[in-house]
């Protein structure tokens, strides 16, 4: 019988090939703003192997598959602010970068109403190849840049950045914009008040979404854990569509963030 060796034996199947793109999107790295933007589902490429996961390449134009119209915002948002942003290039269908490992929507099999064929019946191995080839990337980025701030004794706000959907299970969403958090350390309510100040926009607190330990990843990993000002930023998609309402948008939350960061340093939410 023919003896494998321990290291092929062992090792995982691999499920990018070596001139597919690296899933870790990064701009303004050495941005000087305490800002610091994640974006964890701005992309939506699948990799090769999988095809598109059995289905019509129509579905993954839809928010099933990435945060329509997020990556223009993000990446106007840190080029105003000068600040750092890590993003996702991999769709969330193929492991989604905001939920815990454990949650039923780490590998969906089931999307808003639409079936996910290419995520049934995987093996351990196939889950592992994901997990460590696109999420573990991710996440290892941005907790060492995290860490590089620490050492610095920068200070840091975390910034994740979303989009949602007008309609959800046929019912109108009637928020512009939302702050998702579970602490924030007094980044959510300020945001709110600045955004309601400007008289015509409906503002979630904690919708369409609120963020748990249960659901969510980024926030309560990188920013409650490290006790960081944090919030979660949630945009209608119909109002970021187009490149219009994304440089709209940006400029109006780089407005309201620098504000922000006026008056929690005034409040010394900031650590020295």
């Amino acid at each position: 019988m023919d003896q494998i060796a321990p290291s092929a034996r062992s090792r995982a199947p691999e499920l990018l090939a070596p001139e597919e793109p690296y899933p870790v999107i990064e701009a303004n790295t050495a941005g000087a703003s305490p800002f610091f933007f994640t974006c964890d589902h701005y992309g939506r490429h699948i990799p090769r192997g999988l095809g598109h996961l059995g289905l019509p390449a129509s579905e993954l134009d839809r928010h099933i598959a990435w945060d329509i119209g997020i990556a223009g915002v993000a990446m106007r948002l840190a080029r105003m602010m000068d600040a750092h942003l890590i993003a996702q290039h991999y769709s969330r269908l193929v492991i989604d970068c905001n939920r815990p490992f454990d949650s039923a929507g780490s590998i969906p099999l089931l999307s808003e109403a639409t079936a996910i064929p290419g995520n049934s019946g995987l093996s351990a191995d196939q889950i592992a190849a994901r997990r460590r080839e696109i999420f573990t990337p991710y996440h290892t980025r941005i907790a060492d840049a995290l860490d590089a701030r620490a050492a610095q004794k920068r200070r840091t706000v975390l910034i994740s950045l979303h989009s949602f959907t007008p309609i959800y299970a046929g019912i109108e969403r009637p928020w512009h914009v939302g702050t998702l958090y579970q602490h924030g350390h007094g980044l959510p309510p300020l945001l709110r008040e600045l955004l309601h100040a400007e008289g015509d926009l409906v503002v979630g607190n904690n919708e369409p979404y609120s963020v748990s330990h249960a659901t969510d990843y980024t926030i309560p990993v990188h920013g409650d854990r490290r006790s960081l000002i944090n919030t979660g930023l949630e945009i209608r998609q119909d109002l970021i569509a187009d490149e219009r309402g994304q440089q709209q948008w940006a400029e109006r939350l780089a407005r309201h963030l620098r504000e922000g960061e006026i008056r929690l340093f005034a409040k010394d939410f900031f650590p020295p």
